[in-house]
């Protein structure tokens, strides 16, 4: 090997070894008769001195030519730094250079390959392999090895068993828009590529395969944000002859599991809550419970004063900024112009101080008295010192309005400790939402979610009243995984696929297969998938799941390094019977 050691690991006990290290040059400082050279590797840091008393003069001469980012092999003593650096866990050492080999030169890189780097998003996605040298990006992927290796130690524990399911699987309409592949062979037929391994998890359940789980690629053509990639990775599991609570113990015992291998942090009991009450008291459905601030209702309260904001709303609805009453008029009107953005669509923001004198003060003093600001005030559980914030209008745009509030509320008053994680259930969600254009029903999770048992009659009579029987993890105010109970008898298979407006045809067609084997013998099953970029940004403490890909897309699903997507040429067109029209 060209090397005996790493650059992350030697320590004082190792004085007087003569040892040979191999790496990258982070840094050269000559000081005329003495050159110091801070070698780099995957594991750390080694300083390198060489001095021209004592030092062969072939190393000092090639010392002379390095330059950041060399390709470097230098043998030496280890031997104990007069001046020692407490920041790195080598500092107490140094190398005393014996010869020195340059094995590979290099370019001047285009940004710092430090943590603090100069380098902005896109040069250092087009120079990804740069960006991997840095500890913070490797530290973040050293992360997410961890966080694979507890995930397949916990659920070997469980007896699951781990099954890779096809790549190129079948397009199916539901759900986001596929990436299609087409097929040399099969002239104008196209493979997809999966959304997640749903169907054939559930085959290998009707297969006897009673705890299935993958660390499995998963693909899906939407726009893209800062928690989404067009490929992305999910822990995806599945098990046999179990109810909801079944599923509920298992993978809140993975997330506990990995939060204490991982993190080294006892998670508590997660605690439940259904979707209503999350819409009721968040205003949606992945609340961010590291802090309070829940909505306060006060419609009745607020009608009836003459007040036409107020009276022509379908909904009144409150949170309480604790210890916000000294917010200046300027502060306030800034919060009213954040709410009124296009993204937000709020056309106002409502206020009242609970002074510390126990005065009440409110932007619609002229409508409402100090009696009725206190009846609104005890119903917030406000005190003195406090800020009560109001957005109007219809319920559910009112929720969505106040869901965004209270986020940006908590940011600024430094409620949201990415070092501080609250992990939470959500349960109970409708089995279906209502798209106006298409005028039609569709599945709010997936095709194949079942629905509470007791609400199986309202598919006749309310489909909007269905809930089904599915769970959502969210830590942290993102979800991190999502599963449900699944349908395993064709007849509820047919009357679901009924309801979302599929023909007996085209329901054979796309999922025939997986209705014909519930005709062999399928077994009660239930499932969930963790999306593991979001959970590994999570545990790093970080808003974007980006630098916890190896090679990541930008946000126009581009690779920046390798320029994909790209044209194929004639030939191949050719071959794949595809015709362009430009």
């Amino acid at each position: 090997m060209l090397r005996t050691h790493t650059c992350g690991e030697l320590r004082i006990s190792d004085v007087n070894k003569t040892v040979t290290l191999s790496g990258w040059v982070q840094v050269v400082r000559d000081k005329g008769g003495i050159i110091y050279v801070d070698l780099r590797d995957r594991y750390g840091i080694t300083q390198l001195i060489l001095n021209e008393n004592s030092t062969d003069a072939n190393a000092i001469s090639t010392a002379r030519t390095l330059s950041r980012e060399f390709v470097i092999q230098a043998t030496g003593e280890v031997v104990e730094r007069i001046a020692k650096n407490d920041k790195i866990e080598t500092g107490d050492i140094e190398i005393k250079v014996t010869s020195l080999e340059v094995l590979n030169p290099a370019k001047l890189p285009p940004f710092l390959i430090q943590d603090e780097t100069d380098g902005g998003d896109d040069i250092r996605m087009k120079y990804r392999y740069l960006d991997l040298r840095r500890s913070a990006v490797r530290q973040n992927l050293q992360l997410r090895h961890k966080m694979a290796q507890q995930t397949r130690i916990y659920m070997d524990a469980q007896d699951f068993i781990e099954v890779e399911t096809p790549v190129l699987i079948k397009s199916t309409p539901e759900g986001a828009r596929d990436f299609v592949v087409p097929s040399r062979m099969n002239p104008g037929e196209f493979y997809a590529l999966p959304q997640s391994p749903q169907t054939f998890k559930q085959l290998l359940m009707v297969g006897g395969f009673d705890r299935y789980y993958q660390i499995v690629k998963c693909f899906r053509d939407e726009d893209l944000r800062a928690d989404r990639q067009p490929e992305f990775t999910q822990i995806d599991c599945e098990m046999s002859f179990v109810e909801q609570e079944d599923i509920l113990n298992m993978f809140e015992g993975l997330i506990r599991h990995l939060f204490k291998t991982v993190k080294n942090i006892d998670m508590p009991e997660v605690p439940r809550m259904t979707y209503a009450d999350a819409m009721r008291l968040y205003g949606n459905d992945k609340p961010d419970t590291r802090f309070g601030m829940e909505f306060v209702e006060l419609t009745d309260l607020a009608k009836g004063k003459d007040f036409p904001v107020f009276d022509s709303a379908e909904l009144v609805v409150a949170i309480n900024a604790k210890g916000c009453a000294e917010y200046t008029r300027k502060q306030i009107d800034e919060l009213t112009e954040w709410m009124k953005r296009p993204q937000i669509g709020a056309k106002g923001l409502i206020y009242v101080r609970y002074n510390a004198d126990g005065t009440l003060k409110s932007s619609v003093d002229k409508f409402y008295s100090e009696e009725d600001l206190k009846a609104w005030a005890e119903r917030c559980g406000a005190e003195k010192g406090d800020l009560i914030l109001i957005v109007s209008g219809e319920a559910n745009k009112a929720r969505k309005q106040m869901s965004e509030l209270r986020l940006e509320m908590g940011t600024r008053l430094g409620l949201r400790n990415p070092q501080e994680f609250k992990a939470l259930w959500v349960l109970d969600f409708p089995l279906l939402e209502y798209g106006e254009e298409e005028d039609r029903w569709f599945a709010m999770h997936h095709p194949f979610t079942s629905p509470k048992p007791e609400d199986i009659p309202l598919l006749e009579t309310n489909l909007g009243a269905v809930r089904a029987n599915a769970y959502d993890m969210v830590i942290n105010g993102t979800e991190v995984g999502g599963g449900s109970v699944r349908i395993f008898q064709r007849p509820l298979q047919q009357k679901m696929f009924e309801v979302l407006g599929f023909t007996d045809e085209e329901a054979k067609k796309q999922f025939g297969f997986l209705m014909d084997a519930f005709e062999f013998g399928a077994p009660p099953h239930a499932g969930i998938a963790f999306g593991f970029d979001r959970l590994c940004s999570i545990f790093g403490g970080a808003d974007s799941i980006r630098d916890f890909i190896a090679f990541p897309k930008n946000n126009s699903g581009r690779d920046m390094m390798i320029d994909s997507p790209s044209t194929i040429d004639a030939k191949q067109m050719d071959e794949l019977k595809i015709k362009t029209t430009v």
